[in-house]
């Protein structure tokens, strides 16, 4: 396709012909069943939202949270280290949970028991504490702890536990991995040799490659090795991102340790896991530490311990979460009820993959070069080889990665629920990224830690774009997803030729209306046999990343200045009262102590005390705030809403003081009171109240970056959110260096760059506006 016309949405999405060209039958839903009766019913929430993170967590069914709220309300559950009626109600239903997770993989207590934990993690540091390691001596070499580098943070992390020990620690590639020879059987390990533990994952939580389970036996025999050592090697296999949509069979492929986490098939409960132990191995496992419930007898003034015999009991340090632990039964019986178990969600979801990946594979820009680049190590040719991840990083046309940070502030612009970064396995990123160890270290030097927004250094990519799909995701959202992808950038390319433009409808995007559900961004034709998938985002389009500046008309700028202060002056003022709602366009204002006054001083927050922005709440944006400083209230004003009065300060006798956080520091708010968060709560359909920071607080200004220069430019601000990281030139006030705005004083740069702040309506900087030489307006 390279050096053709880019192909336009209607051929790409049309599912209808992707299934006709598949080599082998994909399975779409689940039987009779309705899947979009299913996402009505069961998952409402979702209305007008994309969700693709399930390998980050999935959602939970409705049916779930009735069925379990109903037992909990009807049942009396107590805590089952007790005897009395409730407590044998809850250690009889917790050993009937046991059972339901064994069946669930295909094995029974005869050959697997069930310690409960508080998620994988703890599972996975359970093995690397009670593994019975052996030290380098005389007569052995030790143990040797091996592990793939495309494993989850937590899995690398065993390595501390076992290098305090002075255990060998061994990281091993998956193409390593791939080439070891498989030799014939193994002979078994004589008694006295030390130990060894390879672990890895089913399924990379990365890219979605799904790695062979044979290599469970092969190892476990002496087939397959990490490093040629002798012992007797154990097998950890993390199937904590394989077993959200692929069913695993313990009878066939029968790891030593296997660690999962329960909210990543079921959506709930969080913060539970378990780790399910082979009954040959669990003798060999050494404990330190015990807590309530775990010792058959011990004393208090003496080095007296005995343990209980049930591998759980031994374990299970303190009272297990019971009552999370029973909720588990009402995931197992939703999950079958709605799909019929995980052989169908595992087609479902490699089915939307593969369709995904396709169509994202074929996006061309006019000249040829691809969209976007995919990390992988499949074809998508099977469930067998890839589970339904897709992790990619987003190309402009020369080929040049778009940070990931831009891409989520765009996606969430249009309700697109993502993951961005490097998903907690640094191996696997810097293998697809190629990012060598010194790479890493350097980003670290320059400011970049796991989780933060820092996506490009000097070019280089820091992490990438992962989408996922879950049992309850549509092709309604996978399509949602490539037409984001398209309206991004190629409705962004060089326009199409005249008979382009016919087949390929409209190739732009209109701006915010005034109502979020009016003029949605769409591609013509986008698929013919499904409705548009645009449709069912519903979220106010914002306006496109944009290569350029938004340019000011040259009639607001012109004869403004002489003296050759450049082509950039400040225009405009604008003051943001409330957090992420319109602006307020003022010629001349008092300063506070806080900056310009009331600048920023009032936000909206949810139920929860959440501030919110028009990431979660695109209408933000359809609020618009007066302020009369003579009246002293602050009218706001909303399409289809009455205007409604605020006051400007508080009640210093009524006002009740709270704490809020914002931008990451703790501030001292007021309620606004119940009349505003009615009106609030009507607008969003959902509770909401406005509270105001109180006019006593002092909030301390941060500042970034290099202590001499610490203004320096952010890359989110581009044409998105300017948070006042400007670098700035003056001739008045002694700026005749952007390095002296480092010595101006937190009252004077508050004010400045307020001053400077656009709305994203009116003005966008781009980088060479910020080297420009900026008027101060007085």
């Amino acid at each position: 396709m390279a050096g053709g016309a880019a192909p336009r949405g209607a051929e790409l999405l049309a599912f209808a012909r992707f299934r006709e060209s598949s080599k082998q039958p994909l399975a779409y839903g689940y039987g009779a069943r309705s899947l979009r009766e299913l996402r009505q019913r069961e998952f409402g929430r979702l209305a007008g939202t994309v969700y693709l993170d399930h390998a980050g967590a999935t959602l939970f069914p409705q049916s779930q949270l009735t069925s379990f709220t109903k037992d909990l309300m009807e049942n009396v559950y107590g805590n089952p280290h007790s005897q009395n009626i409730s407590s044998r109600l809850t250690h009889d239903t917790v050993e009937h949970v046991r059972y339901r997770i064994l069946a669930h993989f295909h094995t029974s207590p005869e050959d697997y028991s069930v310690i409960f934990t508080a998620g994988s993690t703890a599972a996975l540091k359970l093995v690397a504490e009670a593994f019975p390691w052996v030290s380098p001596g005389p007569e052995s070499g030790g143990s040797r702890f091996c592990y793939l580098t495309d494993s989850h943070t937590s899995v690398v992390g065993m390595r501390k536990v076992a290098m305090a020990l002075n255990v060998t620690c061994v990281p091993v590639r998956p193409e390593d991995m791939r080439r070891a020879e498989t030799r014939g059987s193994g002979a078994r390990a004589p008694d006295g040799q030390p130990p060894h533990l390879f672990c890895y994952p089913a399924q990379s939580n990365f890219s979605g490659t799904r790695y062979p389970l044979s290599w469970i036996a092969e190892v476990q025999a002496g087939r397959r090795g990490p490093v040629a050592v002798p012992g007797r090697w154990f097998v950890l296999l993390d199937a904590a991102s394989y077993v959200s949509t692929s069913a695993l069979d313990l009878s066939v492929h029968q790891a030593d340790f296997v660690p999962i986490s329960f909210y990543k098939i079921f959506g709930f409960p969080t913060g539970l896991g378990a780790l399910l132990v082979n009954n040959r191995v669990a003798p060999l496992l050494r404990k330190t530490y015990f807590g309530g419930g775990t010792a058959a007898a011990y004393l208090a003034g003496d080095d007296f311990y005995i343990p209980r015999r049930s591998v759980a009991e031994r374990f299970e340090d303190g009272t297990i979460s019971f009552l999370d632990v029973i909720a588990l039964k009402h995931g197992f019986d939703a999950l079958e009820r709605l799909t019929g178990g995980m052989e169908n969600i595992t087609l479902h979801t490699f089915t939307l993959a593969q369709y995904t990946y396709t169509a994202l594979s074929a996006l061309r820009y006019p000249s040829g070069a691809p969209v976007v680049r995919i990390y992988s190590d499949s074809e998508f040719s099977s469930p067998e080889v890839q589970g339904p991840v897709i992790n990619f990083n987003v190309l402009d046309p020369s080929g040049n990665i778009i940070g990931y940070s831009q891409v989520d502030k765009m996606a969430s612009l249009y309700n697109i629920h993502l993951r961005t970064g490097c998903f907690c396995n640094t191996g696997a990123c810097q293998r697809h990224l190629g990012l060598s160890d010194e790479m890493v270290k350097k980003h670290l030097e320059a400011g970049h830690v796991c989780g933060d927004n820092v996506d490009l250094i000097d070019g280089q990519p820091t992490g990438s774009v992962r989408i996922s799909f879950g049992y309850m995701s549509t092709l309604e959202d996978a399509q949602a997803f490539l037409t984001f992808i398209i309206a991004m950038q190629l409705h962004q390319s060089d326009a199409p030729a005249e008979s382009e433009a016919q087949d390929a409808g409209p190739a732009t995007v209109d701006r915010c209306s005034s109502s979020p559900q009016e003029d949605a961004p769409t591609a013509s034709g986008v698929c013919n046999d499904l409705p548009s998938a645009v449709d069912t985002v519903g979220s106010c389009p914002l306006p496109l990343m944009a290569a350029g500046t938004q340019q000011v008309p040259s009639e607001k700028a012109a004869g403004v200045l002489d003296g050759g202060l450049g082509p950039h002056v400040i225009t405009n003022l604008y003051l943001y009262p409330i957090k992420s709602c319109a602006a307020f366009e003022v010629t001349k204002w008092p300063l506070g102590n806080q900056g310009l006054l009331y600048d920023r001083s009032w936000m909206v927050v949810n139920h929860n005390g959440v501030c919110l922005s028009q990431k979660q709440e695109p209408r933000l944006c359809l609020i618009q705030p007066f302020i009369d400083l003579q009246q002293k209230v602050m009218v706001i004003k909303a399409k289809g809403m009455e205007p409604i009065e605020v006051p400007l300060e508080e009640n210093g006798e009524r006002a009740q003081i709270c704490q809020s956080k914002v931008c990451a520091d703790r501030v001292n708010t007021y309620n606004c009171g119940e009349k505003i968060s009615s009106w609030l709560s009507r607008f969003f359909g959902r509770p909401c109240q406005l509270i105001k920071q109180s006019s006593d607080f002092q909030r301390s200004a941060k500042r970034r970056g290099d202590r001499n220069f610490p203004l320096a430019y952010s890359k989110s601000a581009r044409g998105m959110d300017l948070q006042g990281d400007l670098l700035m030139r003056g001739k008045q006030g002694g700026l005749q260096d952007p390095r002296v705005v480092s010595r101006m004083t937190p009252r004077r740069w508050r004010w400045a760059s307020s001053q400077l702040l656009c709305h994203r309506q009116a003005l966008c900087l781009s980088p060479p506006c910020l080297e420009a030489q900026f008027h101060w307006v007085t």
